[in-house]
C-alpha cells in the first residue's frame, strides 16, 4: 500500500488523522453467549493480539476487564446492564439513536491520558444479518476492529476479512497494518498523517 492508502484507514470523517493502539494488556469478557461461542470469541481476540505481538492478561488493575463484548437482541437491553452507564457515557440516548438507525453493531473506546486505548466496548445486536455470519468470522472481524483505533469509515463498505480458497482470514492489508502499528518503535498514538508513511514503510 502507498502512504496515501494507509492514511485512509485512520483519517476520520472530519478529516483528522488519528491512530491509537492499546497501551496495556487486553483482558476480554464476553456477555450473552453460550460457552462454545465464548471460546470462539476469546480465541479470535487472542489470535489478533498475537498477530499484533501485544499481550493479554487475566485482570486489569483498574477495570478488571477492559474489552467487553455484548451480544443481545434489542438495544433497549443495554441500559439495563448494571453500572454500564458509568463506563459508556449517555448510554440511553446512544441506544435510542442506534435503534432508530437500525444499527446492528457499535464500538466505543476509552483512552488513557496519553491517548492510548484503555478500554473498548463492542455491542452486537444479533439481527438476521449478523446471525447469518459464522461465529468465527464475526469474532475475527470484531477483534480486528478493536485492536487499533481505525477511522470511522475504514470498514464502512468493505469488511476487514477476506475469503481465500474457501477460508475466511483477515485481509492481508489489515493484518499488515496491525503488525506495523504495534511495531516496537512505532508510537502508541499519532495525530499527524506523516505517521502513515512510517506504517507504509513497515508493510
Amino acid at each position: 500500500m502507498t502512504p496515501e492508502q494507509v492514511q485512509t484507514f485512520f483519517t476520520r470523517s472530519d478529516g483528522s488523522y488519528l491512530f491509537a493502539r492499546w497501551g496495556r494488556p487486553i483482558v476480554p469478557v464476553v456477555f450473552g453467549v453460550e460457552d462454545a461461542t465464548l471460546r470462539v470469541v476469546k480465541g479470535a481476540i487472542e489470535a489478533v493480539v498475537t498477530l499484533a505481538n501485544h499481550k493479554m492478561a487475566e485482570h486489569d488493575p483498574e477495570l478488571g476487564a477492559n474489552l467487553m463484548v455484548f451480544f443481545f437482541r434489542d438495544w433497549a437491553e443495554l441500559p439495563q446492564v448494571p453500572n454500564l452507564e458509568r463506563l459508556v457515557p449517555d448510554l440511553l440516548p446512544l441506544c435510542e439513536r442506534l435503534e432508530k438507525a437500525c444499527a446492528n453493531q457499535y464500538r466505543f473506546f476509552r483512552f488513557d491520558p496519553d491517548g492510548a486505548i484503555r478500554a473498548a466496548f463492542v455491542f452486537l445486536r444479533m439481527d438476521a444479518h449478523l446471525e447469518a455470519i459464522a461465529a468465527e468470522d464475526l469474532a475475527l472481524a470484531q477483534a480486528a476492529q478493536v485492536i487499533l483505533l481505525w477511522s470511522d469509515r475504514a470498514f464502512a463498505e468493505v469488511s476487514p476479512l477476506a475469503l481465500i480458497d474457501g477460508t475466511v482470514i483477515l485481509r492481508p492489508d489489515v493484518a499488515g497494518l496491525i503488525r506495523a502499528g504495534y511495531a516496537r518503535h512505532m508510537p502508541v498514538v499519532a495525530r499527524d498523517a506523516s505517521h502513515a508513511f512510517r506504517l507504509a514503510a513497515r508493510l
